[in-house]
């Protein structure tokens, strides 16, 4: 696993999640209030997209995740 995918992974894992906690109609209904934590990520992803600086890219990086498959593949 790389770090692209990595944070591809979390960003669609917290934006369901938030999603199934925040939306009334879901049987894991929390608060509506997780829907901000869903705005936070889709914020921090259009960033990402024109800035390419991601926090969560930086702590994998010091965790030994690789930034690129060996041998170029994906």
């Amino acid at each position: 696993m790389t770090v692209d995918r990595l944070i591809r992974i979390f960003a669609g894992t917290f934006i369901l999640l938030s999603l199934a906690l925040g939306v009334e109609g879901s049987p894991v209904f929390v608060s509506p209030w997780w829907l901000a934590f869903t705005a936070f990520v889709g914020a921090n992803l259009l960033q990402f997209g024109f800035t390419n600086a991601c926090p969560l890219g930086w702590v994998l990086k010091k965790l030994g995740v690789p930034t690129s498959a060996p041998g170029g593949a994906r």
